[in-house]
């Protein structure tokens, strides 16, 4: 399962997104008798030289060239896939020491649900069996974002329109007020 979306501070100043809803996902789901597993797209980021070779602030980089989307599928969704081996790695670079890794691959537990945080993860192809989409309307992207990453958002305005992932996803959680989102269910959900 994708949960595709923009980081972006909430109420209080704490952060909301989609790594943010993955873990109360995961928090939830053992109660409904299916084990959960986190593996944030950000562990699948590529290294800095290549994500920032056109500089630390530019939006058209952030959108193409910051996912590995191939190592993401290789080395998680395919594994995790039918025919797959049932194992995953939960991280393939540490972005704040900006190198491998190094991690082991994980078992993925039997009948459970995968859990794949992350912005921009749509439109690429990668095999997400269910997707939920936080939809966050430019506006709210624009009063939301800290100054240090406005830069990011044209990225956002891109994916938007080229994209348009609120009509390819399963379920949509409208979160232009973080304390307020709203569930939206389409798809192969409803």
């Amino acid at each position: 399962m994708a949960v595709d979306g923009p980081d972006l501070p909430g109420p209080a100043g704490g952060v909301t997104g989609p790594e943010v809803l993955a873990r109360a996902i995961a928090e939830r789901l053992p109660g409904r008798s299916r084990a959960a597993v986190v593996v944030p797209a950000e562990g699948f980021y590529r290294p800095a030289s290549l994500r920032l070779e056109h500089g630390r602030t530019d939006p058209d980089a952030r959108y193409t060239d910051w996912l590995d989307a191939g190592a993401l599928a290789r080395e998680v969704l395919d594994r995790c896939g039918p025919g797959g081996p049932g194992e995953y790695l939960p991280a393939l670079w540490d972005l704040a020491r900006d190198r491998a890794a190094r991690a082991s691959y994980q078992a993925a537990p039997a009948g459970g649900v995968l859990l794949v945080p992350g912005s921009l993860l749509q439109g690429l192809g990668l095999a997400f069996d269910v997707v939920v989409h936080l939809r966050v309307s430019p506006a709210a992207r624009r009063r939301r974002a800290p100054e240090e990453r406005e830069w990011e958002l044209p990225a956002f305005d891109r994916y938007d329109e080229e994209v348009d992932p609120t009509t390819l996803a399963d379920a949509v959680v409208l979160a232009d007020h973080a304390d307020r989102p709203a569930l939206v269910l389409q798809g192969r959900l409803s």
